[in-house]
């Protein structure tokens, strides 16, 4: 072989060394050490990058939670025990938040909210909203080009036939993307557990509200008397105009829903509830059902001295079974609410 390609091999082999040396040393010298929690505690998180905890994704989170910035508790889309999960990686201890689901405070369907002009801009609610505060005859009426379906990343919300959005709760993570992206904010989060809420976000009285709307709070009260709703879980805002919900207080305030004179206060579990009847053979007419009953002429008594529950007249509140001293009382069917007049 010639010299001077020998030469030439053991120069560049000779240059690789030095170089590949000077690299391995390099390496050591600058080395960035990463906390393993890091990795432990992305691992953890549920890989949606959805951005619901401020951060572009699940990576920056766990470094953040692991640099001090950020609790565990931070992203909205992991269950309690994630969330315990990170806790202990961590070496500390976390209260758990009940989970949360997407709300749309609104029902004002084309039919029962009428638009004052044709809106042939930017189909985005956050377009219309700049051109006039949008269609809606209600400023606070739903704009129904969907940006909060756009905004979820777990496909919790569909535009219905109504054009009003609908969230499908068993794929709502509570992540509040859509509270975010909504102009007109009549996207709410509710405990998930709750079934009962306002869908009305008009501040307005009586006349200014029904000159908009067919289902929007008129700010009568009814709902938030204390007879209505004993609990507390109910009272009026500030202005007196639109109840406010605690639910911090365990309700499930049926009797609100039935008494509401323009049905803006929803169920979500309307269709699903029981009925309630009383079986006379145990019943011992001590009366305490009819007592709680919120409901005028639903439970009444016999003429042999028991007491029967009206089919038609019962909103499936349920606040007669646990009076009765007898255990007379059980569900019989399961049906929606009736109005009572």
């Amino acid at each position: 072989m010639d010299p001077s390609l020998i030469g030439a091999i053991a120069s560049v082999g000779g240059l690789g060394l030095l170089l590949g040396g000077g690299l391995a040393y390099a390496s050591r010298v600058f080395f960035v050490k990463v906390d393993p929690r890091i990795e432990e505690v992305d691992e953890e998180l549920p890989g949606a990058n959805c951005g619901a905890c401020g951060l572009a994704g699940c990576r920056q989170m766990a470094v953040a939670v692991v640099d001090g910035k950020l609790e565990a508790t931070a992203c909205p889309v992991a269950s309690n025990d994630i969330v315990a999960k990170i806790a202990e990686i961590m070496g500390a201890t976390v209260e758990t938040a009940e989970a949360k689901v997407a709300i749309v405070r609104c029902q004002g369907s084309p039919d029962k909210c009428p638009d004052r002009f044709e809106y042939q801009g930017f189909q985005t609610c956050t377009a219309e909203d700049r051109v006039g505060h949008g269609h809606k005859a209600c400023d606070w009426g739903c704009l129904g080009s969907g940006d909060c379906v756009a905004a979820c990343p777990f496909d919790a919300l569909v535009m219905g036939a109504d054009g009003l959005p609908k969230v499908l709760d068993e794929n709502c993570t509570g992540c509040g993307k859509c509270v975010e992206a909504c102009p007109r904010d009549i996207m709410d989060l509710i405990p998930r557990s709750a079934d009962v809420f306002i869908a009305c976000k008009n501040p307005n009285k009586t006349k200014a509200v029904t000159a908009v709307c067919e289902v929007g709070c008129i700010g009568c009260g009814r709902c938030a008397n204390k007879k209505t709703t004993p609990s507390g879980q109910i009272e009026m805002d500030d202005t007196g105009n639109l109840p406010v919900f605690d639910y911090s207080v365990k309700d499930t305030p049926l009797a609100a829903v039935n008494v509401c004179p323009t049905n803006s206060l929803v169920d979500k579990k309307a269709g699903q509830r029981p009925k309630w009847h009383i079986d006379p053979t145990l019943c011992n007419g001590s009366g305490e059902c009819a007592k709680v009953c919120p409901v005028k002429k639903c439970i009444t008594e016999t003429d042999g001295g028991k007491y029967v529950i009206d089919p038609e007249l019962c909103i499936s509140c349920g606040l007669c079974e646990p009076v009765c001293p007898t255990k007379a009382i059980s569900p019989v069917a399961v049906t929606g609410l009736r109005k009572v007049g």
